[in-house]
């Protein structure tokens, strides 16, 4: 069973591109530095991070770029607005090995959506396309306390929350 990945996890990729590794996190409202789109009114801005590290052996190619990723908010899965004018893409970087590379991207959504939001990276690597992977988030529970790595209660009803405890489940089976 694929399960999605919570905002903030790593991820490998497989086969060829074993060493490279992609995280979304910093998912937070925030408002674009160079100004709302037009055709975001309305809605809700946000913005994430995709980092990708290299532990490979030599150095590859990345290219992540507006149509790489894919945005989706709420229950009903429905598109966000990504703004890709004020979206930082990664275009031809040569990453070597022991390093990271990161984009910032924004996003828009209406404030009822917030609760879900997946997010979908296709990294291509020396112009050959690694596998997708998704994770998810929401963006409307608070994290706990600082420190602590806990949230508030009422969290394991949110998907965000249950991800969390499936994989929390899965990584105690593991060292049993």
């Amino acid at each position: 069973m694929r399960v999605p990945n919570v905002i903030g996890d790593w991820q490998e990729c497989a086969d060829e591109y074993a060493g490279l590794r992609v995280r979304v996190y910093g998912l937070e409202k925030a408002e674009p530095p160079h100004g709302r789109d037009d055709a975001a009114e309305g809605l809700i801005y946000f913005r994430f991070r995709v980092t990708l590290e290299n532990r490979m052996g030599g150095a590859v190619g990345i290219h992540l770029e507006d149509g790489q990723v894919d945005v989706r908010t709420g229950p009903d899965g429905e598109s966000a607005f990504l703004d890709w004018r004020n979206s930082q893409f990664i275009e031809g970087f040569d990453l070597y090995p022991l390093r990271r590379v990161t984009a910032v991207l924004y996003a828009a959504a209406p404030e009822s959506c917030l609760n879900l939001v997946d997010i979908q990276v296709q990294v291509k690597a020396d112009e050959e396309w690694a596998d997708r992977y998704l994770w998810s988030g929401d963006m409307t529970v608070p994290h706990g306390l600082p420190g602590t790595g806990t949230r508030f209660d009422g969290v394991a009803e949110s998907l965000a929350g249950q991800i969390g405890v499936f994989l929390r489940e899965e990584a105690e089976r593991g060292r049993g």
